[in-house]
């Protein structure tokens, strides 16, 4: 049995079920298992979403040993940091530094190495840019920090901002998201075609 968590905020959420998180939403989690399942028929898989919409790294501190270290994942995988980003600009005068940021998410880092022999996945966090979205001046510093982090700590890392940048060559940026931030189905399928190749890796 191999048991895959995946923890972050609304983006991995994707509406799924609080009371049972083997019931994982309709997000990129969801197509995971299902490429997962389909190209290892003979292999046992558990899957648990924990993503909660509107976290970020502070509420994933808050929760982290029931909703991860408990857990006891063979592979872990986080993405978080758009809300880190957004709470700067949505008038509740909640700001997270990058330096904040850096600091929680090695906080988290360090209690799984601590903790757990899970294997880390880290996806970066990511704006699939539009006009009307003023995010990057904050955002960008914290994608640099997962970077940084992930050189230290991760197993496997999947650098979806430059991902989705390539991919919007050639592409509308609605294509993959109506709002930037929240993918649709076919942003979804393309978060869990980036995440397979990584976590293969790991299998």
């Amino acid at each position: 049995m191999t048991r895959i968590v995946f923890q972050g905020d609304s983006i991995t959420d994707a509406g799924r079920d609080y009371q049972d998180g083997h019931k994982l939403g309709d997000g990129y989690p969801k197509y995971v298992a299902e490429l997962l399942r389909q190209d290892y028929p003979d292999r046992e898989f558990e899957f648990i979403n924990m993503g909660i919409s509107g976290n970020r790294t502070w509420d994933l501190l808050d929760r982290w040993q029931t909703d991860c270290i408990a857990l006891k994942p063979d592979i872990l995988s986080i993405m978080i940091g758009i809300n880190d980003t957004w709470r700067r600009y949505d008038g509740a005068n909640a700001p997270t530094t990058a330096q904040e940021y850096e600091a929680n998410y090695r906080r988290l880092l360090t209690d799984v190495k601590q903790h757990t022999k899970a294997k880390i996945l880290l996806l970066e966090p990511y704006l699939i840019d539009v006009p009307d979205k003023p995010y990057r001046e904050d955002l960008n510093p914290k994608i640099d920090a997962v970077r940084r982090l992930a050189r230290e700590f991760a197993d496997v890392f999947v650098p979806l901002d430059g991902l989705f940048a390539a991919a919007c060559v050639g592409n509308e940026t609605t294509h993959w998201s109506p709002d930037g931030v929240h993918p649709n189905e076919t942003g979804a399928r393309f978060i869990a075609d980036a995440y397979l190749k990584a976590v293969k890796t790991l299998l």
